[in-house]
């Protein structure tokens, strides 16, 4: 297997990782705490959901071919709220992942080095990679995090659960 190939097998494996940790906080949330907001400035588990599945689906559908940044996307309104159910959020969800899941599969060491554009800049596959991976790691963060102050003292831990604290004597 070459570098390339490693490479890509890689960013599959945190991809699944990183959407597997969404997953976990999601399933822990009411259907109606999904549109709770800390404050008016912040956005809702909805909101964050049906940007991420926005963007994936406009940054990997003809990836290879086409601008990252497709003409029918409404980006600003991806941040309103649309009083999707679940169902409807998670089904945007998973075509966005789908999408990113087949073109990363479709992709070959030599394309790596290939460019293309998003929003009329230049990447090389590798950065656009790059940057998708940082961009929706950010947005799982702050899935994870929303869905803890949500659940607050009911939370589950997703990943390592920390160390009982030990008592003072």
């Amino acid at each position: 297997m070459g570098l390339g190939e490693l490479y890509l097998q890689e960013v599959r494996k945190r991809i699944a990782t990183d959407r597997a940790q969404a997953e976990k906080a999601l399933v822990q949330v009411a259907d109606h705490e999904l549109d709770w907001q800390p404050n008016d400035e912040s956005n809702s588990l909805a909101i964050i959901i049906q940007h991420v599945g926005g963007n994936l689906v406009s940054r990997w559908t003809d990836f290879l071919t086409t601008d990252g940044e497709k003409p029918d996307r409404n980006r600003d309104g991806e941040f309103e709220a649309h009083g999707a159910d679940r169902d409807q959020l998670l089904d945007l969800w998973d075509r966005g992942y789908d999408c990113w899941n087949q073109a990363l599969a479709s992709l070959t060491e030599d394309d790596l080095t290939k460019t293309v554009y998003i929003r009329a800049q230049a990447h090389t596959v590798i950065e656009a990679i790059e940057r998708s991976v940082s961009h929706t790691a950010q947005h799982i963060g702050q899935i994870v995090y929303l869905a803890k102050c949500i659940r607050a003292s009911k939370w589950q831990t997703i990943t390592i659960p920390r160390r009982p604290k030990q008592s003072v004597r």
